[in-house]
């Protein structure tokens, strides 16, 4: 029984036993309030609705927009929608050929929609887009009835009985064409990537941050405060540039099929995220010690729902959307999601994760200044007691 106690009496089986219920707490209540949007807020995806067919074709398209709970855009050429699905400003295209409603007068002919998905982005847009575009195209069938077709046809001045014939095969008339832009290689493993090889680099970087901050305290007043900081700088920038090889060397060596460029790439962009992981993670690491991690912890699955991997930005409630806006994972997300898939906007990702890791750093700096004035002042009193 004394073994017990005593077991329960030191500080470091206590925390063990402290970190043991809060993980819990934390990562539960997390990742039910963020997921819980999926599917809730699928409302708030944007989808474009180009019909060039000015007929039939038009009046369908305001028949679509109306049925869908998605935010709609109808005032963009093909080329502009496309442009903006690339970019993830949309999660799919809806385009209405321009020979949609003379198709539908020949009898022999197929109508064919064409839906756009990109598929470099979270995992429950492009599924979900792909089954829309699957009940879009059993809509048509249902609207395509004997007696609308047999109406539209005879209002083209289409001879009553080859209208009759032609609306009784309508409904079967209709073609869906699925054009998928950015496709990962084939495997979860693929899709699923940006997210894991992000996550590594930054739960590394967390509990590094939380080690070097304990040895800065300790050698600063050995060698100076800002020598032992600004040496501590450039032993990170070199870890940075160093850690990230071991994560993309086995992704890249059992995956293969991308070339030395994309590797290149892929290795500058997260050593970046690996020095500015560590630096967001010094900032409370630096103001707490070791007790930073009851934050850092939370704020990581935080970032882990915000990454938009598994649901985009604007299906996020607006607490995870607030913390995914300045998120270092959320823009290392997007950046591999480019580099590996395409798509999308490298420099502004580039920039949003240097400008983060910039402030974080000149966080790191203050903190680091009035730490250390704090740190002198008890020691001359502790000095003038002993006196």
């Amino acid at each position: 029984m004394k073994i017990v106690l005593d077991y329960l009496k030191d500080k470091l089986f206590v925390g063990g036993i402290t970190m043991l219920i809060f993980y819990q707490i934390i990562m539960i209540t997390i990742y039910m309030a963020g997921y819980s949007a999926i599917p809730r807020n699928v409302t708030e995806l944007s989808v474009a609705i180009v019909s060039e067919d000015t007929e039939y074709g038009a009046e369908f398209a305001e028949k679509i927009k109306e049925q869908l709970p998605f935010k709609v855009k109808s005032e963009l050429t093909l080329d502009q929608a496309k442009e903006e699905l690339d970019q993830h400003d949309l999660s799919m295209v809806v385009h209405i050929p321009a020979d949609f409603t003379s198709h539908l007068s020949k009898l022999e002919e197929q109508v064919q929609l064409n839906f756009y998905i990109n598929n470099a982005t979270a995992q429950s847009v492009s599924g979900t887009m792909q089954t829309v575009a699957n009940q879009i195209t059993s809509q048509i069938s249902q609207q395509l009835k004997v007696e609308n077709m047999q109406g539209i046809l005879q209002g083209m001045q289409v001879p009553e009985e080859q209208a009759i014939s032609l609306a009784e095969g309508a409904v079967n008339k209709v073609k869906t064409n699925i054009i998928q832009s950015n496709v990962p290689p084939a495997g979860m493993h693929n899709a699923m990537a940006p997210m894991f090889l992000t996550i590594v680099s930054y739960v590394g970087a967390m509990i590094f941050s939380m080690m070097a901050v304990g040895t800065l305290n300790k050698l600063k007043s050995k060698h100076g405060k800002w020598k032992a900081f600004f040496t501590l700088q450039g032993l990170m920038v070199g870890l940075s540039l160093i850690g990230p090889l071991v994560g993309l060397g086995i992704y890249f060596s059992i995956q293969g099929g991308y070339g030395f460029d994309v590797f290149f790439s892929m290795w500058l962009s997260h050593a970046l995220e690996m020095f500015v992981a560590i630096q967001v993670t010094s900032v409370i690491t630096m103001l707490l010690g070791q007790a930073g991690m009851l934050i850092n912890m939370p704020y990581l699955l935080i970032q882990v729902i915000g990454t938009g991997a598994i649901m985009p930005q604007e299906m996020m409630s607006g607490f995870f959307k607030f913390f995914s806006s300045f998120s270092v994972m959320h823009y290392s997300v997007e950046t591999d999601y480019s580099l590996l898939f395409g798509g999308g906007n490298i420099a502004e990702s580039i920039s949003m994760m240097g400008v983060i890791g910039a402030v974080a750093l000149l966080i790191n700096m203050v903190i680091h200044k009035l730490k250390a004035v704090t740190d002198s002042k008890k020691a001359k009193i502790e000095e003038k007691s002993a006196a």
